[in-house]
């Protein structure tokens, strides 16, 4: 083992050696390297004179360019626009997104957490978790209902093993008792269970209320509190866009970073949909747990795994989309925009709450219970998702997405409120169609 990763080992065991035994093999193997990069970074301070140590051009003293390039990027300069960032992500980005998770999430409060790693987008915040703390064969607890891309991430890339449980119960609320239920059943296997957690939930658009909330942080609790290590990932891709009062307006995460030394809190967010800003790939990785003592240490030894797992596999993230994203959440006007697109997809999820009361959908379909995020999600009744789906795009020009064998995922996000009504007359329709 490198040298390195000895010491920021150490640095983890002494705060907390249960979070030792969470890491995976390459979690515990993976360090940041003083190399190239610390050698520049020294450089960068004292070399006053002459500093030959940068992996880019420079002309005139000035990040070389063409002028083509900037003449596109107005309000940027070519050394935030087109240098490598820190596989860290940029300070300044790091801070502000670190203070804006104690703003939007209240139980934070005195609550001390590691400062966010930047990656390039969730999808490679959950891909370099899964590299740093899950081993071939190791479980992770899902909803049956659940993102695609996980099993990809999970279970192809890394072999873990996942297993379901039904998201709902026959009320239409979270399946506290089926999810309290499999933890029971993995924790009698393992010494290390991992949770994913995503709320607002891709594909039901369903975020639990305050009180599954608190359910959801017992009984993690619980089973952290017998000696299993629970690994906690909170995929808050959605996070925000809550459109219910009884909806919990704040990630599980907060609720359980501090609860127990065997209870990883791990937060997977970003600017991506937060900030309408998807192909900028701007993701972030935030860790909470109880920690003995100064858990500074400890933290910074997670921060630089989990930049040494970024510097191996695209060295890092885009500087480019950093600084756009730091500079919006600055603007003066960042919180007026934020409320402004809020408002529209607020509005568009009671339209579609508002034209599905209407009873002549029953026959052809149930909903599942949606309250937040992007989506909402049809159950079909006697009908095939797939055959329904073919028959939509092929007739009526009409996309959706089929999942499973009766299941129909419909992104109000991107359907204006005046066409909502359309849009589910046009799916009855094609329902008719067939069943005739």
């Amino acid at each position: 083992m490198n040298p390195i990763a000895e010491q920021l080992n150490k640095a983890i065991e002494t705060g907390n050696p249960n979070l030792l035994d969470m890491l995976s093999v390459t979690g515990k193997n993976l360090f940041f390297p003083k190399g190239i990069l610390s050698q520049g970074a020294e450089a960068k301070e004292k070399a006053h004179k002459l500093n030959a140590t940068i992996g880019i051009a420079k002309e005139n003293g000035r990040t070389m360019h063409f002028p083509s390039v900037m003449s596109m990027l107005d309000g940027l300069c070519a050394e935030e626009a087109l240098t490598y960032a820190p596989s860290f992500g940029i300070p300044e980005l790091r801070k502000a997104w670190q203070n804006s998770l104690y703003e939007k999430n209240p139980s934070l409060a005195g609550k001390r957490i590691s400062l966010p790693v930047v990656t390039c987008g969730i999808t490679h915040a959950i891909s370099m978790v899964a590299d740093l703390w899950a081993d071939p064969g190791d479980v992770v607890i899902l909803p049956d209902m659940m993102w695609g891309n996980y099993n990809m991430i999970l279970n192809v890339r890394r072999g873990a093993r996942i297993s379901h449980y039904p998201v709902f119960n026959e009320k239409g609320g979270y399946n506290l008792s089926a999810f309290e239920q499999l933890i029971s059943t993995e924790s009698k296997k393992s010494k290390k269970i991992t949770v994913l957690l995503n709320f607002p939930h891709n594909p039901t658009g369903y975020t639990v209320t305050g009180k599954e909330g608190e359910g959801i942080a017992d009984i993690l609790s619980n089973a952290a509190s017998k000696g299993t290590n629970v690994v906690t990932i909170c995929d808050d891709s959605y996070f925000g866009l809550f459109y219910d009062e009884e909806t919990l307006k704040e990630s599980i995460f907060a609720l359980i970073c501090d609860r127990s030394p065997n209870l990883l809190a791990v937060k997977v967010d970003g600017a991506t949909k937060e900030n309408y800003v998807w192909g900028l790939r701007v993701g972030f990785i935030t860790y909470g747990i109880r920690i003995k003592g100064d858990p500074l240490p400890v933290y910074e030894a997670l921060e630089k795994k989990t930049a040494g797992c970024i510097r191996g596999n695209i060295s890092n993230a885009s500087h480019l989309s950093q600084s756009i994203v730091l500079k919006s959440m600055k603007n003066s006007n960042y919180s007026e925009e934020k409320k402004q697109k809020f408002d529209i997809l607020q509005r568009r999820a009671k339209k579609v709450k508002e034209v599905l009361s209407d009873p002549k959908y029953n026959d052809a379909w149930d909903v599942y219970p949606f309250n937040s995020g992007y989506f909402m999600c049809l159950r079909l009744k006697d009908l095939d998702s797939e055959t329904l789906r073919l028959h939509l795009l092929d007739k009526y020009g009409v996309g959706l997405i089929s999942m499973g064998k009766s299941d129909l995922r419909i992104a109000f996000s991107c359907i204006e409120a005046n066409d909502i009504q359309e849009l589910f007359d046009i799916v009855l329709q094609g329902a008719s169609d067939l069943k005739s």
